[in-house]
């Protein structure tokens, strides 16, 4: 076992020479192995070893023997010990996923404070069969079919994930050393229990008595092929944009290539915005990839956790009530010079104000300042967003046009529209963002004093974010 230990570190490349492991040992068999394991082998990577345990308080005086029989362990070892308690009985999850929540926080805390640089789990193959079996019951897709990750990117570590926990049992056995049993284990409330105690015993005895080990390999497969998805999906991901809390992709990112890699991109679109997966239908995936192949217009979906919304050759995935945090009509007086902000930093516009001289017709003007005539503008501006029924004589248009029309003409998205910031006098509007300046109100050459104006780029649903990529 001590060589399938040792094969798995090196598959996996799981320790570097001086890293500081946290050992996660709960007292029974697999963690309990792991520990005497990996004191018998730190010598080959200089391992500094630290014991941790969390307490779920979940078994009354079973928990603090439990949590006893781990701190005596450790110190008959002469290492250090860090007990944390957590109740997850109080959270709103269901109990197993809850505890799996305190431990996962518990080890990341750990490492993300700098103490550790791995934190290492009894994980054995064994577990990894009755996780492919419990997520293939539960219709999981091939990331979820991958199982148990041997290394994860956080710094979790499984060196047993090769080993069944028959050779475990074997292993403590044949050398004297005790663990602590949980009777929690035998509890056919629990799913996981009843898969380890009913379902695969049956399905060993009936149809394949390597039905571990071929689980187990089904999920070596799995993640190699999901590992070669992630990475053949990563160009994709450069069509993706940040805006704000909501992430915006091509509809030609879901349709141009196979349909495995768009769902692919569909379902870390929508981990991206919510943090994680659960709850995600096939179905829900299948409907965006649907929405994105339909004709151009517009459309929306709400998914568990998610507002996804198309717009012409866009989809936005966003969380709910994003639009609705901010009352459209919010009005605010323009400051000049100077910078002008309105509610929630949604918009800000920078104005001055120049002179006229050095300004001619056909001049490449500043990349993103309007010039209006000052003369011609009442002096007490206002900025405001956009509202239906909105309408003016932009630069070039031979007469008034509304904005609506102006916003299909130009592709902009629905979401990109709420917010959008005009300015405007007791004459009407003078000023859109990206329409510019009135006809009315535009500077020309004999201008002799100039307002410019300039929008801040810090809109939160302004589509041309500097892409960020998904963390594919």
């Amino acid at each position: 076992m001590i060589d399938q230990v040792l094969d798995n570190v090196a598959r996996y490349r799981m320790f570097a020479p001086g890293d500081r492991v946290g050992v996660a040992v709960s007292g029974g068999p697999d963690s309990v192995c792991l520990l005497h394991l990996l004191m018998e082998l730190r010598s080959h990577w200089d391992l500094r070893l630290t014991v941790l345990h969390l307490d779920h308080q979940l078994r009354g005086e079973a928990s603090r023997a439990d949590a006893e029989f781990v701190a005596k362990l450790a110190a008959s070892f002469g290492l250090p010990f860090v007990l944390e308690r957590a109740n997850p009985a109080g959270a709103n999850d269901n109990l197993e996923q809850a505890a799996r929540n305190a431990r996962r926080s518990f080890f990341h805390r750990m490492i993300g404070s700098g103490h550790l640089t791995k934190v290492a789990t009894g994980h054995t193959l064994s577990d990894q069969a009755e996780t492919v079996l419990l997520r293939l019951l539960r219709g999981s897709g091939s990331a979820g079919l991958a199982g148990i990750l041997p290394v994860t990117r956080e710094g979790l570590v499984r060196p047993l994930i090769g080993v069944d926990r028959g050779q475990v049992e074997s292993w403590l056995g044949a050398r004297g050393i005790g663990w602590q049993n949980d009777e929690t284990n035998l509890s056919r409330h629990f799913l996981r229990n009843r898969i380890r105690l009913d379902l695969l015993p049956l399905l060993r005895d009936s149809y394949n008595p390597r039905l571990d080990r071929n689980l187990a390999q089904l999920a070596d497969v799995l993640r190699e092929e999901d590992e070669l998805l992630r990475n053949l999906a990563g160009g994709l991901a450069e069509s993706a944009s940040r805006g704000g809390p909501s992430l915006i992709l091509t509809t030609a990112a879901l349709t141009s290539p196979h349909r495995a890699l768009a769902r692919r991109l569909v379902r870390q679109a929508i981990s991206e915005v919510r943090g994680d997966l659960r709850q995600i239908e096939f179905e829900h995936v299948e409907a965006i990839l649907k929405m994105a192949e339909s004709q151009e217009g517009h459309a929306r979906l709400i998914v568990p956790g998610v507002d996804v919304m198309r717009s012409f050759g866009w989809i936005r995935f966003a969380p709910p009530g994003l639009d609705s945090v901010t009352s459209r009509v919010q009005i605010a007086s323009l400051k000049i010079p100077g910078d002008t902000v309105l509610p929630e930093d949604r918009v800000r516009v920078r104005t001055r104000i120049t002179n006229g001289c050095g300004y001619n017709v056909g001049e490449e003007q500043p990349a993103h300042w309007d010039r209006l005539d000052w003369e011609t503008l009442d002096p007490h501006l206002q900025l405001r967003y956009w509202l239906p029924g909105d309408h003016y004589q932009p630069i070039g248009a031979s007469g008034p046009e509304k904005l609506k029309q102006m916003f299909q003409s130009r592709r902009i998205p629905l979401w990109d529209r709420r917010f959008w910031p005009i300015i405007e006098s007791s004459q009407g509007i003078v000023w859109s963002r990206q329409f510019g300046p009135s006809a009315r109100n535009q500077a020309t050459p004999a201008t002799k004093i100039v307002l410019e104006v300039a929008e801040l780029d810090n809109s939160p649903n302004m589509r041309n974010q500097i892409p960020a990529g998904l963390r594919l």
